[in-house]
């Protein structure tokens, strides 16, 4: 009786978990429309006569910029757990918005030569750096500012904004591809998607400005400004808390990548689906994940978080395998694709900053997640749309999916071996 009183005097500071999620939000739309629109802008930035080695070029700097990502978890990590979050995330958005703004106005490669893939790397970069700071810092925040009984409903913001920044980025491509012909889609359509960022990226600077500092890390400001060799002090002092961010980090960032980004142009180029399928099956999706955010985090307050980890990674590894043979021309097929693996995928979306904040102490927390978040994201979920498109164009793009299963069993086991910590207090 007095948990039910509670829970109706309790209310969500909705307008500071948007404020605090808007700007994530932005990070992730920009970081999603290089690889969505990656298929048209492919040709403009490397030179004219191979497509395929210019599409495979594109996906080589998408990945290269993730290994910028442990860069940026760590030295905005670091700032975050010395000045705060507050002004970590706001460093994060302007940085995020100058480089989307910077690829819109690019010259081509005809215009400039090398030097157009040049500063293509240098915008990913500083969006590499960007989103290595923004992941850790807006997890920090949100696990910070919420009740322990209710850490699962703050977190699911996190993820409520990101999957309504993919479902715009999503309905820009079908508006888009119906509009402009595929001349126009190569021409300059694809810039418009990224001027778009570059507004969002004010607005996020606007929200963001009334963002308070928490408490917990007001209260232990002193503790983290005595850490010295940090990174070194995770490994030493929590080395199972790093090995399970790693380990179920390794399967939640092949997820992401697989159905947000890879699996739109390989379905395009190598299954014979079109452009506009895709993106009405993506949106279709990506609706649904927003959906379903808030309920599994409310669910994981109730029976905790590691019940709805195991059963995520144990449904991946059951089936992304029939899934994949469904990818193709039928929009039947890719709406079940779609809807199947990002609906499993809201198991894990759903509690990740939650269950990574639980992780490590508020004088490491930003840091921590930071650097072994990144690091693993790079290394597995940067190289993604490379290694199934790579293994594609060598007629093995199988091999991609029996990898998801070994990444998926992986996870299983980790999370085994993770502690519940739902109503716990924050270390």
């Amino acid at each position: 009786m007095s948990e039910q009183v509670l829970e109706r005097e309790h209310r969500l500071p909705v307008r500071k978990l948007v404020a605090a999620s808007i700007g994530n939000a932005i990070e992730w739309y920009d970081w999603t429309i290089y690889a969505t629109f990656s298929i048209y802008f492919a040709k403009s930035f490397f030179p004219a006569g191979n497509d395929a080695l210019a599409q495979l070029n594109t996906a080589a700097t998408y990945a290269l910029a993730f290994f910028f990502r442990p860069l940026g978890g760590y030295l905005l990590g670091r700032f975050a757990d010395l000045r705060g979050r507050r002004p970590a995330m706001l460093l994060t958005i302007l940085l995020m918005a100058g480089g989307s703004l910077l690829i819109a106005v690019l010259p081509s490669f005809a215009q400039v030569g090398w030097l157009a893939p040049i500063l293509l790397l240098l915008a990913r970069i500083a969006q590499g750096l960007s989103l290595g700071g923004e992941v850790s810092n807006a997890s920090a925040y949100l696990g910070e500012i919420a009740p322990a009984q209710r850490r699962g409903r703050y977190s699911s913001f996190f993820y409520i904004s990101t999957g309504t920044a993919l479902l715009l980025a999503s309905l820009l491509g079908l508006l888009l591809s119906n509009v402009l012909d595929k001349a126009q889609l190569n021409s300059f359509g694809w810039r418009i998607p990224f001027v778009v960022g570059g507004l969002l990226g004010l607005l996020g600077l606007w929200l963001r400005r009334t963002l308070r500092e928490t408490e917990t890390f007001e209260e232990h400001r002193a503790s983290g400004e005595r850490v010295h060799r940090p990174l070194l002090t995770t490994l030493r002092e929590h080395p199972k808390a790093v090995g399970r961010l790693v380990g179920f980090t390794a399967l939640s960032t092949l997820c992401y990548y697989t159905f947000f980004s890879a699996l739109t142009p390989f379905a395009v180029n190598n299954r014979g689906a079109g452009a506009q399928e895709v993106f009405l099956a993506l949106s279709v999706a990506t609706a649904l994940f927003v959906a379903l955010q808030y309920p599994m985090g409310a669910l994981s307050d109730r029976f905790g978080r590691k019940p709805q980890l195991l059963v995520w990674s144990a449904a991946t590894a059951l089936l992304i395998v029939p899934l994949s043979a469904l990818i193709g021309p039928s929009l039947g097929g890719l709406l079940v694709v779609f809807c199947v693996g990002l609906g499993l995928y809201t198991m894990m979306t759903s509690v990740a900053p939650a269950v990574m904040s639980e992780l490590f102490p508020t004088r490491l927390r930003a840091l921590g997640i930071g650097a072994w978040y990144n690091l693993t994201v790079a290394l597995i979920g940067g190289t993604a749309p490379l290694v199934i498109q790579a293994l594609a164009d060598a007629g093995a793009s199988a091999l991609f999916f029996w990898y998801v299963v070994v990444v998926a069993v992986i996870a299983f086991l980790v999370t085994l071996t993770l502690p519940e910590t739902r109503g716990t207090q924050l270390g």
